[in-house]
C-alpha cells in the first residue's frame, strides 16, 4: 500500500494520475488528494492507497511493493534482514519512514543487533542499584553473577510468570531487538504469529528477534512515525520504546542512516 511517508516511482504514478506534481514523496498534499478522490468514487476516504484504490485509478491490479530494502544488505545482519518481509507484511511497518524509525530504535536497543537477549550477569552491588526493591540488605550477595536466580526473583510472580521457584522469570526473560519479557507477552506474541513460544522461548532471540520487536512496535508506536523525520518525532518514538530519551543521539543518527538508505 501507499500512504503518508511512502516514496518512489509508484508514488509518482499516483501523483500523475491525480494531477499533482510527481515528486515521488507521499506528503500531506498527496494524502488530501487521495482522500478527495476516494470520497468522490465511493471508497473509504482514509488517504491510503491499497489494491482497491490503485485498481480503480486504472494503475494496475495490485500496488507494487514500495519498500526497497536491498541497500540494507551488509548494514544489518542477514538474520535480521531476512525477517523484514514479515515485519512489513504483518505489522504495518510498511513505509520508508516507519521502517527507518523502527530499525533505528531496534539498532539502539540491541547494540546494533548484537545483543538479542537480556544480560542479567550483575554483581551484588549492581543489583542493589538496578533492582533495590528486590534485594534489600545483603540479599544481593547470594544472587550475584547468577542470571537464572536473578531473573527468577525479579520477574517471578508477575507478567504471567510463576513464582521464583518455577524459574519462569528466567525462562521468559527479555529477548529480541526490543526485549519481549514475561510469559503473558510470549504467549500473546506467539498467538499473533501462530507459533508456540512457551515451549521454545529461545526462538524470540533467534528466528523472531526482529518480528517480536515489530509486534510490540505496531501495538504501541507505529503511528507516531507518520509525523515525520524530525528530531521531535524521533524523540516521541524513542519515548514510546524506552520510556525516555536514553541514547537519543545514537537513535537520531541511526534513523538518519536508515532513512537515507530506504528513501
Amino acid at each position: 500500500m501507499l500512504k503518508l511517508g511512502s516514496s518512489g516511482d509508484e508514488v509518482k504514478q499516483l501523483q500523475t494520475k491525480l494531477g499533482l506534481t510527481p515528486d515521488g514523496d507521499f506528503g500531506p498534499a498527496t494524502e488530501k488528494a487521495v482522500k478527495t478522490w476516494q470520497e468522490k468514487n465511493g471508497l473509504t476516504a482514509d488517504g491510503i492507497v491499497g489494491d482497491t484504490t490503485w485498481s480503480k485509478l486504472g494503475l494496475g491490479t495490485t500496488v507494487p511493493n514500495t519498500l526497497n530494502t536491498s541497500k540494507l544488505k551488509g548494514v544489518i545482519p542477514d538474520t535480521i534482514l531476512s525477517q523484514i518481509p514479515e515485519v512489513i507484511e504483518k505489522f504495518d511497518i510498511d513505509t520508508p519512514l516507519r521502517l527507518a524509525h523502527f530499525l533505528a530504535q531496534c539498532s539502539h536497543e540491541s547494540a546494533n543487533f548484537s545483543i538479542l537477549q537480556e544480560n542479567l550477569n550483575y554483581s551484588g552491588d549492581r543489583l542493589k542499584v538496578i533492582f533495590p526493591k528486590y534485594f534489600p540488605g545483603n540479599l544481593s550477595e547470594s544472587y550475584s553473577r547468577n542470571p537464572e536466580k536473578i531473573a527468577s526473583k525479579v520477574y517471578g510472580g508477575r507478567m504471567g510468570n510463576g513464582n521464583e521457584g518455577t524459574k519462569e522469570g528466567y525462562k521468559f526473560r527479555g529477548r529480541g531487538a526490543i526485549q519481549l519479557t514475561g510469559k503473558d507477552n510470549y504467549k500473546a506474541f506467539g498467538k499473533a504469529i501462530g507459533v508456540d513460544l512457551l515451549t521454545n522461548p529461545d526462538l524470540v532471540s533467534t528466528k523472531y528477534s526482529l518480528v517480536s520487536a515489530a509486534w510490540f512496535f505496531k501495538t504501541n508506536c507505529v503511528k507516531k512515525c507518520d509525523a515525520g523525520a524530525t528530531k521531535a518525532v524521533i524523540e516521541s518514538v524513542s519515548k514510546c520504546v524506552n520510556g525516555g530519551l536514553i541514547g537519543i543521539e545514537h537513535r537520531i543518527s541511526e534513523f538518519n542512516k536508515f532513512y537515507k538508505l530506504l528513501s
